[in-house]
């Protein structure tokens, strides 16, 4: 008697229906090889051992990074070389042949350098403080809330960014001779209150933005005012791009030449990038004093950044991207 093979059945013993069990795809599946398992991908190390660099491309890639290095190094390095030297080896390749502190004696006490750092610290600090001060509370008005008139302000701040420092030397000279501003550092904190303002008021909104609404409507639960949600909520949380803002207007104030220039006559009323110049003009160059007051200058902003580094990086990229 012979016999054919037939799926398997099997009675369902609640509702009675046959079931049958499909012997194919379990013979498939061993023919294929796969057992019923997917393909794995590919593990991380073996991705990283078939695309590793080779010698000559890890070669050109420090060799660039040593090049880069070298020429962001070299420039303060001279000047801080060139300081320590007499005026006869300025230009000598020599590191420091004859050392002396002449340099630093001199810009100190027979200049008028000391005036020019009063002059600076007061413009700065005004800068600062003012500015941080605006640039917050206008990046948190045009995060939170809207009014008539935002996108044409907002526009403005962008438009005024547009113009270069040059166009704008003359006309607000004028406006500072007329409001006697001139020779005061009050004129120069409020231009460049004019250059930092704007770009720090786009930057703080940015970083207002990627705070949640809903910590403004918690204190506003708990019986704050705006001003006071602002400034007791948001702003502890505000301290990256704070810190970035205070950094970009003290460099702004700090570093600042055209303006401090053409706004402060006499030496007495210079700034620190103003007295810069008397030292080498059209005739005469005493390279060793103006390298070392440069030197001199230096050190406070490398202070203020070294403070301000750790909030630099998170505070720049923060309003970069829309959470």
């Amino acid at each position: 008697m012979s016999t054919m093979n037939t799926p398997h059945t099997s009675t369902d013993s609640t509702t009675g229906r046959a079931t049958s069990t499909d012997r194919g795809d379990s013979a498939r599946s061993v023919a294929t090889g796969t057992s019923g398992k997917q393909k794995r991908p590919a593990r991380p190390a073996e991705s990283g051992r078939r695309h590793r660099r080779g010698p000559l491309a890890s070669f050109g890639l420090h060799g660039g990074l040593l090049l880069a290095a070298f020429i962001a190094v070299f420039p303060p390095l001279w000047l801080l070389v060139t300081s320590f030297k007499p005026n006869s080896d300025a230009f000598t390749l020599d590191l420091v042949r004859n050392f002396t502190f002449d340099n630093y004696s001199h810009v100190i006490a027979d200049t008028h350098f000391l005036d020019w750092f009063g002059n600076s610290l007061l413009v700065v600090l005004g800068t600062t403080v003012i500015g941080v001060l605006i640039s917050s509370t206008t990046g948190y008005a045009l995060s939170r809330f809207r009014f008539p008139g935002m996108r044409p302000l907002m526009w403005t701040l962008l438009i005024t960014q547009m113009f270069p420092m040059a166009v704008l030397i003359v006309p607000l000279y004028n406006l500072m001779a007329q409001f006697g501003l001139l020779n005061q550092p009050v004129g120069l904190i409020i231009t460049y209150l004019t250059i930092a303002v704007p770009f720090c008021a786009w930057m703080m909104k940015g970083f207002f933005d990627t705070i949640p609404v809903s910590i403004d409507e918690s204190g506003r639960v708990d019986g704050l005012s705006p001003f006071g949600t602002f400034w007791r909520l948001i702003m502890p949380l505000a301290k990256p791009g704070l810190a970035v803002t205070g950094f970009y207007t003290f460099v702004t104030a700090w570093a600042e030449v055209a303006y401090a220039t053409a706004f402060m006559t006499g030496e007495e009323n210079l700034t620190l990038a103003g007295g810069l110049q008397t030292f080498v003009n059209q005739y005469s160059a005493d390279w060793g004093s103006m390298t070392a007051a440069a030197v001199i200058i230096a050190v406070p902003a490398g202070i203020v950044f070294g403070f301000a580094q750790r909030y630099l990086v998170s505070g720049m990229t923060a309003g970069a991207v829309k959470s």
